[in-house]
């Protein structure tokens, strides 16, 4: 690692920085709405993006900075196992294609924000809302963290970091600087902010890989002496070699599911969704969103070219970068850096703006102020999406980067318990109000308990998110251990409940609410109680 500053990938870097400054900015004249004062506009980019911005929006979501360090970090450390995010990716858009277009139809129709919105009105329950808010808020705050802890080590890689001695200000200063950029942008431009810098990031990221494929594996003598290194590393290290034995399958394929269920649960993911200006787009996104998993795939490879470089680094969250200052020329690592930065921001924003939503929909107008109006509604999730970007940012600097990340994998664990209340009542009204409650609250209890019970070599208490799976004696991922047993919790009370005739919450939501497209005319939301399963 450089002992003093790499000058010219910090000119790099600092030219793209204020590049995405100036566009975050100028976002707020992007497609500028009559009304500005809603949350529709602010927050969800005025429902307006057509396929090719929801694209990017959605790949600047979901393929953050975090995952340009972290997924390449894993299989530098641990080898294939790392690349368990290549098929839950995959998994992944068969699996939204089937519901994402119907939240999309019904939200459009009775102007759900935010995924408790639908929650509220598909079950006429306040409570399994507020809950279902609550849990996106606590997933979403450590996610928000390790995107800065993506541009910390980038910054520490270039030399900004300071050593040992440093006074905490001086050191920190840079990130602090990057944090006020990002909350002034996405305070004044919204949701548009984000889209519009994403064009810029993905750009950046299929460039970095692209060159990274072909550049660095010609150094290093091809992929045949890359993957021999790593064999070679992985096997003295007890492994096994490059792919782990037979005792971490359960585990990886556990691990891959349960992500892929979770990911269009967090909020975020939601909050790009329905920034979209028709049903169609989303059909058309979840076809050509897989072109990501491609580049995912490659960028894992880097983890094995990390290897062979020799690359050693106490923090593996810093192996990429480090790679980066090493194989390439000066100029292009500050390419290659302001990618990962960049690459912190779109996500960073989508993420704050996503919990301010759930905080002002679903806590502040459902339980405090019933009668805020539109324009109270945006300034609160302006406000909030402030504190939740500060809260995040307290969280990096005061404690240990391990903890950020075990923090985000119980976060993945709370987020998959949302699924059945979220999924589930896009295609029925059978599961009971009160039995997704009770389910829930046992998912997030259990998958919280049995995470703190894993230890690390490094941490006594949520060292991970794998455990023996009660039954069955395999180790696997704790959060698909949660749902199942959410899922069964979530039947049983279901059939109780409707045996003693329990009463239903209301159903504000109409059949041909699920398959309605834009243009199609409105709902007037005065619907009687729901007895049946009214989204057949």
């Amino acid at each position: 690692m450089n002992d003093g500053v790499n000058g010219v990938a910090l000119a790099v870097f600092i030219l793209f920085f204020a590049l995405v400054t100036v566009l975050g900015f100028l976002a707020a004249r992007w497609r500028r709405a009559e009304n500005e004062h809603s949350l529709d506009e602010w927050g969800l980019g005025g429902r307006s993006f057509g396929t090719w911005v929801t694209w990017f929006l959605l790949g600047g979501d979901l393929y953050t900075a975090y995952t340009f360090v972290a997924v390449p970090a894993a299989i530098y450390a641990a080898g294939a196992s790392g690349f368990f995010a290549v098929p839950y990716t995959i998994l992944v858009y068969p699996l939204i294609f089937t519901f994402l277009p119907r939240l999309w139809s019904v939200s459009h129709r009775h102007g759900y924000v935010t995924t408790s919105d639908f929650v509220r009105g598909r079950f006429g329950s306040k409570g399994l809302s507020l809950a279902v808010a609550v849990t996106g808020i606590l997933a979403t705050m450590p996610y928000i963290a390790l995107q800065l802890v993506g541009i910390q080590a980038v910054l520490d890689v270039m030399g900004l970091g300071g050593g040992e001695n440093t006074h905490w200000f001086v050191k920190d200063l840079p990130l602090l600087l990057a944090f006020g950029v990002l909350a002034a942008y996405t305070y004044s431009s919204g949701l548009r902010a984000p889209a519009l810098i994403a064009f810029v990031k993905d750009t950046l990221i299929y460039l970095v890989i692209a060159v990274a494929i072909i550049y660095i594996p010609i150094r290093l003598g091809g992929f045949d002496e890359i993957f021999s290194a790593a064999n070679d590393k992985f096997t003295a290290a007890g492994s096994g070699g490059l792919v782990p034995g037979g005792t971490s399958q359960w585990t990886y394929a556990t691990l891959a599911l349960g992500s892929a269920l979770a990911l269009f649960m967090y909020p975020h993911s939601i909050t790009a969704t329905l920034s979209s200006r028709s049903r169609e787009v989303i059909r058309r996104n979840t076809t050509i969103l897989p072109l990501y998993s491609l580049m995912l795939g490659l960028l894992g490879l880097l983890g094995f070219m990390a290897v062979a470089a020799g690359i050693k680094v106490k923090n593996g969250q810093l192996a990429i970068p480090q790679l980066f200052e090493t194989m390439f020329p000066d100029w292009f690592a500050g390419v290659a850096f302001a990618a990962i930065g960049i690459g912190a921001l779109v996500p960073a924003a989508i993420m704050s703006i996503a919990a301010a939503n759930l905080f002002t929909r679903n806590i502040y107008k459902d339980f405090i102020r019933p009668d805020a109006t539109p324009r109270e509604e945006t300034r609160v999730s302006k406000l909030v999406s402030l504190l939740v970007k500060v809260g995040a940012l307290i969280f990096v600097l005061g404690m240990d980067k391990t903890v950020a990340i075990n923090f985000q994998l119980l976060g993945g664990i709370w987020i998959l318990q949302t699924f059945p209340a979220l999924v589930g009542g896009l295609f029925t009204r059978w599961f009971h109000r009160w039995a997704l409650l009770g389910g829930w609250a046992v998912g997030m209890a259990y998958g919280t308990v049995a995470a703190y019970g894993v230890a690390s070599p490094t941490q006594k208490h949520f060292g991970g998110s794998a455990k023996e799976i009660p039954g069955i004696g395999e180790i696997g991922y704790l959060g698909l251990t949660a749902f199942v047993l959410n899922v069964a919790v979530t039947v049983v009370l279901t059939v109780v409940l409707r045996a003693v005739k329990a009463p239903d919450g209301v159903d504000e939501t109409r059949p041909e609410d699920y398959t309605a497209d834009a243009g199609d005319p409105g709902v007037v939301v005065e619907t009687p109680p729901a007895t049946a399963d009214s989204a057949r």
